[in-house]
């Protein structure tokens, strides 16, 4: 699920067209890189490297800058995002009552790694510290729903959800 579209069907280009309206919009603006980034990441997705480097010339900034800035800020990704986003809880209590056992079974059963998307473009699966849900420990979160209390077993059903849904 890389960059995809071409110029006859409006893909890339237009894609193009609206990053380089947004670098326009920020160019002379004192700390505009964060804001350029946000912008451009909506419309791609993720933040790929020839975004970013497009972002560097057109703001006067080094490719450095910019790629600090988004490996630095975890809401920026260098990888392509699924329709569904999988969290996996990885904080303490999750961790203790087996939430490695449940992203071994994600990642088995998606045939990917964390920071990585299904080739379809439905999954992408990423481990983050804490959800706010230790109570239902071991948790993981898809877009925006919870699914707590988790054992591997039930993994399936859940992603059976969302390929039917």
């Amino acid at each position: 699920m890389g960059e995809q579209g071409c110029c006859c069907c409006g893909g890339v280009d237009e894609r193009e067209k609206k990053l380089q309206e947004i670098i326009e919009k920020y160019k002379n603006t004192k700390g505009a890189l964060i804001p350029v980034l946000h912008e451009a990441q909506e419309i791609y997705g993720y933040l790929p490297m020839s975004v970013q480097k497009k972002i560097a010339e057109g703001l006067n900034v080094s490719l450095e800058e910019v790629y600090g800035v988004v490996t630095f800020y975890t809401q920026f990704s260098l990888n392509p995002k699924g329709k569904y986003q999988i969290q996996v809880c990885l904080g303490t209590a999750c961790y203790v009552k087996g939430a490695n056992q449940i992203l071994e079974k994600l990642q088995e059963k998606l045939g990917i790694h964390v920071g990585e998307c299904t080739e379809d473009g439905l999954f992408s699966l990423d481990g983050c510290r804490c959800i706010g849900a230790c109570g239902l420990a071991p948790v993981i979160m898809i877009n925006d729903e919870v699914y707590g209390r988790l054992v591997p077993d039930q993994i399936e059903g859940i992603l059976d959800k969302y390929r039917k849904g």
